[in-house]
């Protein structure tokens, strides 16, 4: 019998393990305790009816920027990666490669001690001793090339910690892959995975760039690849897997709701989808939601052959994913 089947929608979808490939730990941070830390930095938060509400994607930069500067000291960083397991183990999360933008929080908060706030973060994420998550430390496009090139540098130094790449964050509109060319460079050969966000806030250029001149094995959303078929086409040729968030998409812009999600036509071509949820107090879903979205339109058969495609993509080791594959249920 399918899961499904034996199990009934909802039931079957909480039951699928599930893999965070695509979540920024600080956009995890729930509405409560972003309050509570941002009335002691004393960080203004925006009158709105939501505690976490924006209007396009400038906007939901600057809620990001917020939660960030309310995130001031390594406890307060403990305290993100604790809630995060918690909420992640309600969901039956069992992996993640997650991004943090440490150039961020130094930016903000200069007196941090940078590593202390990452061993915070990856003694409480992996604190049951099963090392299922690791870290991808986010070069931020505003900060520019001399700042990335820190983050990297950062990133080699702290391996020991669970981080096994980077990743491409930031204003993707005004500020393109080329000027990092170097920096990722640095970093795969260091032996760090590359990943970027494109194709979000930027068309199909922008994902053939993080592509062609990073080396990304990964984008982050992707979904204006369609915008130019030959990007379509490398992608689906080269196996780059895009790290798709429904509700983020929508809330941005870069996708709408009176059409199904552009991530069914990438898959009809060809192109390895998986399924996050970004930034999910932020966008207020989870995981879970967007696993249901993506079943009710796709199946769950699909959903299953993402999941799996996650496993495939993800930065595990060969012996973790085929741990990972054995949890998944007969197709």
């Amino acid at each position: 019998m399918h899961l499904a089947e034996g199990l009934g929608f909802d039931a079957a979808v909480h039951a699928l393990p599930k893999l965070h490939l695509h979540c920024h730990l600080e956009g995890t941070l729930r509405p409560g305790s972003f309050l509570e830390l941002a009335e002691r930095g004393g960080v203004v938060v925006p009158q709105r009816e939501r505690v976490y509400g924006f209007k396009d994607f400038p906007e939901f930069l600057l809620t990001f920027i917020a939660v960030c500067k309310a995130l001031g000291l390594p406890q307060d960083y403990a305290r993100l990666a604790r809630e995060f397991v918690a909420d992640a183990r309600k969901q039956n999360v069992v992996y993640g490669e997650l991004f943090v933008s440490p150039s961020v929080w130094k930016h903000f908060h200069p007196e941090l001690d940078i590593r202390e706030a990452l061993t915070a973060v990856s003694r409480e994420l992996n604190a049951d001793g099963e090392h299922r998550f690791s870290l991808i430390l986010d070069v931020t496009r505003n900060l520019g090339p001399e700042s990335a090139m820190r983050t990297v540098e950062l990133a080699l130094e702290t391996r020991d910690l669970g981080v096994v790449g980077i990743g491409l964050g930031g204003d993707e509109a005004r500020f393109p892959a080329e000027p990092f060319a170097e920096v990722f460079a640095l970093a795969r050969a260091g032996g760090l995975h590359a990943v970027a966000h494109a194709g979000e806030a930027a068309g199909a250029e922008s994902v053939r760039a993080a592509v062609e001149t990073l080396g990304a094995e990964r984008i982050g959303h992707g979904i204006r690849a369609l915008e130019d078929p030959r990007v379509v086409e490398l992608l689906a040729r080269k196996r780059v897997t895009l790290e798709i968030c429904p509700t983020s998409n929508f809330l941005t812009g870069t996708a709408t709701r009176e059409a199904p999600h552009p991530l069914f036509r990438l898959d009809e071509a060809g192109v390895p989808v998986v399924i996050d949820a970004d930034d999910p107090a932020l966008f207020e879903t989870s995981i879970e939601a967007e696993y249901r979205y993506v079943a009710r339109l796709g199946g769950f058969k699909m959903l299953q052959r993402f999941v799996r495609t996650a496993i495939e993509a993800s930065f595990a080791s060969m012996p973790r994913k085929q741990a990972l594959k054995g949890l998944l249920p007969e197709e």
